[in-house]
């Protein structure tokens, strides 16, 4: 005959069966990940806590990650694609998983500042609180974090300087601060393992920090800022790139040729002040989108640029005659786009009636000839198809 309990027993074997199933967590970890529950909430559409019931096991709570009885990441939201994230605002607690080695949070409306205890994470390595509505200043003691190899608060509302603090991260790897309303100059960036700098979007100011870029960087991009002054001393240096966008700034002088050897499949450069002749050094140029529209450059096209797919010259003054070997290439279509508009260049040597691959685009209109081909040009281009003579005499 089965035993008879009392519901005094019942309550303590329920009691006592709870409390086992929290013994393997930290009792720190676990009033935190309470606390940080209680400040944030799903959006409507997201069920992303409805895994976190604190009468089980908190390391098998979605985002949730252990080793030992130590949370080591927590990933805050449901990272598939379209999940409406969280709101809320980030609990101060967070700074009390001192093993934590993650922190990320997904798109959202979470609000607020960041948290100046971040400091208390010794062992983080990556940190990314990004899409969201975060404010304020970031906290300059987040240079404390020694071992912090990724830093992306992209996509927010923050405002104020880039802390020298940052900069002096000795793990850095990837440092993502573009989209939001940062402004002053870029500090000098003392990390040998730094291959990703995105600080685009932003009112930053000044010029490169002439000793600041690491040659380790592999994408640099810091378009659509207020950035200024020439770039040669500080890019020159910097033979690792794979892609660059410096467009939409107020960079001055001329392009440094040894850019085009470099590794580079994206170069942007366009809407910027450069100017002088463009004069590649020896060698293939293996750039696949390369933009240097809008800005003062002159001379002859580089031969060489032929052999770039996607190429956008025009905005410029550049002169002269077309190379021949753009002829063969875009009869080939080995050449997607070729803008040359709005130039003073004198000719192509081109069949009138030749048909050009449909996979092409050019545009010729606006320079110092009578366009050979009758090709369809942006509509920016405008109608004109020659530049008036006079300015062509000068």
């Amino acid at each position: 005959m089965e035993k008879w309990r009392s519901p005094c027993s019942i309550f303590i074997f329920m009691t006592n069966f709870i409390v086992l199933s929290h013994a393997m967590l930290d009792p720190n970890d676990f009033l935190a990940l309470q606390s940080i529950k209680k400040s944030l909430k799903d959006i409507p559409g997201s069920n992303y806590f409805s895994s976190w019931d604190f009468t089980s096991d908190p390391c098998n709570f979605a985002g949730v990650y252990c080793v030992g009885d130590r949370v080591i990441a927590l990933n805050l939201g449901d990272p598939r694609a379209g999940s409406p994230g969280l709101m809320g605002r980030l609990h101060p607690s967070i700074g009390k998983l001192t093993a934590l080695e993650e922190f990320t949070v997904v798109p959202g409306r979470i609000m607020g500042h960041l948290l100046d205890n971040f400091t208390q994470l010794k062992s983080l390595r990556f940190l990314a609180v990004s899409r969201n509505f975060i404010s304020g200043e970031i906290p300059r003691n987040l240079g404390e974090l020694q071992g912090l190899e990724t830093l992306d608060l992209s996509y927010n509302q923050i405002n104020g300087t880039i802390p020298v603090s940052i900069g002096k991260l000795p793990a850095l790897t990837n440092l993502i601060l573009c989209r939001n309303h940062l402004s002053g100059t870029i500090p000098p960036l003392i990390s040998r393992k730094l291959k990703r700098l995105d600080l685009k979007q932003n009112q930053l100011s000044g010029w490169l920090p002439r000793h600041g870029l690491p040659p380790s960087l592999q994408h640099l991009s810091l378009s659509k800022n207020r950035l200024s002054g020439p770039i040669s001393g500080v890019i020159s240096k910097l033979n690792q790139l794979n892609f660059v966008d410096l467009s939409v700034n107020r960079f001055v002088g001329e392009i440094p040729g040894i850019l085009f050897t470099f590794p580079i499949t994206t170069l942007q450069l366009q809407r910027n002040q450069f100017s002088g002749h463009v004069q590649p050094f020896p060698g293939r140029v293996k750039i696949q989108t390369l933009d240097l529209s809008f800005n003062h450059l002159s001379g002859d096209i580089p031969p060489s640029f032929a052999a770039v797919p996607v190429l956008y010259l025009h905005n410029n003054r550049f002169s002269g005659q077309v190379p021949g070997c753009f002829v063969e290439r875009i009869l080939s279509a080995s050449i997607e786009i070729l803008y040359l508009q709005h130039n003073y260049l004198t000719g192509i040597d081109i069949n009138p009636t030749v048909e050009i691959p449909q996979s092409t685009s050019v545009c010729l209109q606006y320079n110092c000839m009578v366009p050979p081909l009758d090709t369809p040009c942006p509509v920016k281009a405008g109608n004109q198809k020659s530049r008036p003579t006079q300015e062509c005499a000068l």
